[in-house]
């Protein structure tokens, strides 16, 4: 007998920042329908977790969050897309009779994203500025206490059993310093793994978040010298698959800090060249 899944929210204070991290149910498919057709998508994710999130608020409104919904916003639709000799089957499978071919033709069935966040606040929010700064990995690696930690999946699809397509955040709260990585992972099998990594990190004595969006990406053909058992594990396989690019950014506290704004969104992609 399978254990019942029990929604979960969790919070955690750093100083002036609540962290919370919510994991709930797969999102209902009528309620995915109705985002698919916003988001003028022929279908989600299979398994799309609409209402997971992880949120990083300071006591002032601003912050950055990670969502699905926003992550799906950043995914291409008309260009970019892969084409392999199963993809045409999969859309087939996925192609209800109220999608029209119209919408399936440009569909990136891969929901490939370069989703770096979701920026909080409105009176005052933070400056992203580029940065030749680096997150100090070394730092990182340093023994101290893990205070909080949590992981939150976004969303995954197994790609009509060709691979997989995921996307999860997950968060470390050290004495001084919280650590944010999101991750989107593809595997398309016999075809290539891509892989889309943002790093965010902030020391409490910083007036300022550090960052960095790296995208890799490699023709499985290009891997025959891996074994292809790590083919599956993202943390294994990463260091296998050449860069493609990789942004620097500083997320700054605003200089003055107004009390209680409402909060609105500002969704983060990578902005296309």
């Amino acid at each position: 007998m399978h254990p019942v899944f029990q929604s979960s929210r969790r919070d955690f204070t750093f100083g002036p920042w609540k962290l919370s991290a919510a994991r709930t149910h797969i999102m209902k498919s009528a309620q995915a329908e109705r985002l698919a057709d916003e988001l003028h998508m022929p279908s989600l994710p299979e398994m799309m977790f609409g209402d997971n999130i992880l949120r990083i608020q300071h006591d002032r409104g601003f912050g950055i969050e990670f969502n699905a919904t926003d992550a799906l916003k950043c995914v291409n639709n008309c260009q970019g897309m892969i084409k392999v000799a199963c993809a045409e089957e999969w859309q087939e499978s996925r192609s209800e009779t109220e999608h029209t071919k119209e919408v399936v033709k440009p569909y990136d069935w891969t929901y490939t994203t370069d989703y770096k966040g979701t920026l909080l606040g409105d009176t005052a929010t933070l400056k992203v500025v580029p940065t030749t700064e680096h997150i100090n990995t070394e730092k990182l690696k340093a023994r101290e206490q893990i205070m909080f930690f949590e992981e939150v999946l976004l969303f995954e699809d197994e790609l009509h059993d060709h691979g997989v397509s995921s996307l999860s955040v997950k968060i470390r709260v050290m004495p001084s310093s919280f650590f944010v990585l999101l991750r989107f992972f593809l595997r398309v099998d016999g075809v290539l793994i891509r892989m889309n990594d943002t790093r965010l990190h902030h020391e409490a004595d910083k007036a300022y978040m550090l960052r960095e969006y790296t995208s890799r990406e490699s023709k499985i053909s290009s891997l025959k010298h891996v074994p292809p058992s790590l083919f599956t594990e993202p943390n294994e396989i990463s260091q296998y698959l050449p860069i493609k690019e990789t942004i620097c950014e500083k997320l700054e506290f605003p200089e003055k800090l107004e009390p209680k704004p409402e909060a609105s969104l500002e969704t983060m992609c990578v902005k296309s060249k």
